[in-house]
């Protein structure tokens, strides 16, 4: 599976988020992440569909990945599906039907994804699995950028991939926070295909050279 870079907006300059994004598309990202914060399920409080459907007017061709912070959840797989999303991805604990959630990910015509926080098991997953078609692992705690990467978040990816290899069809391995140019292989290697990245593309003065430098990395790992 093709490995993707998206870059996580949540750390761009929102005084001129138009230009980020395209600075970071020009630069050779893949997938542009989307974090939709409620200050109710996760601490903090980000942008709504409104920033979507604008971004997505000036790119459309553009894949956006939108992660949904928020509880309860449903209402926002409206809008954002509304907005133009690609991706969709929701927590467990948002919702008393995540079942139901993913089916109206999809049947919106978006992909659905599921996210497990570095606190919950990969068992509160797995039966939802069949539903999706992307599975994120957080190797920070939800509801803010810049936080230290939790080392054991690869082990978690190693066996979240030996999971999703026995399925039918085909799962992405997604793993967002703390991703930087020095674990990013290591990540590649337990399994992950998908790398949402924040400061460690947005607060470099170089964006090209940023994801290039990961490129590298995923380039030397086993099977790139």
């Amino acid at each position: 599976m093709k490995y993707l870079i998206a870059p996580s907006i949540l750390a761009a300059d929102f005084s001129c988020l138009g230009t980020e994004v395209k600075q970071v598309l020009d630069a050779g990202a893949d997938v542009i992440h989307f974090d939709v914060m409620d200050n109710h399920y996760v601490p903090n409080l980000s942008f709504g569909p409104v920033v979507l459907e604008s971004l997505k007017r000036r790119f459309p061709d553009v894949p956006f990945d939108v992660h949904l912070m928020v509880k309860p959840v449903e209402g926002m797989i409206d809008a954002f599906l509304a907005g133009g999303a690609s991706y969709i991805s929701i927590h467990p604990e948002s919702t008393e039907h995540p079942h139901a959630a993913l089916s109206r990910i999809r049947n919106g015509g978006a992909k659905a994804g599921i996210v497990v926080n570095p606190g919950t098991s990969l068992d509160v997953v797995l039966p939802m699995l069949e539903e999706a078609d992307l599975l994120l692992i957080m190797s920070v705690n939800p509801g803010f950028g810049g936080q230290k990467f939790i080392s054991s978040s690869i082990e978690k990816v190693r066996t979240a991939k030996i999971v999703l290899q026995e399925l039918e069809h085909e799962v992405r391995l997604e793993i967002d926070g703390g991703v930087t140019v020095e674990n990013i292989g290591a990540l590649a290697a337990a399994g992950a295909d998908m790398f949402v990245a924040g400061s460690s593309i947005f607060g470099k003065e170089d964006y090209c050279q940023a994801i290039a430098d990961m490129r590298a990395e995923l380039a030397s790992t086993s099977g790139a």
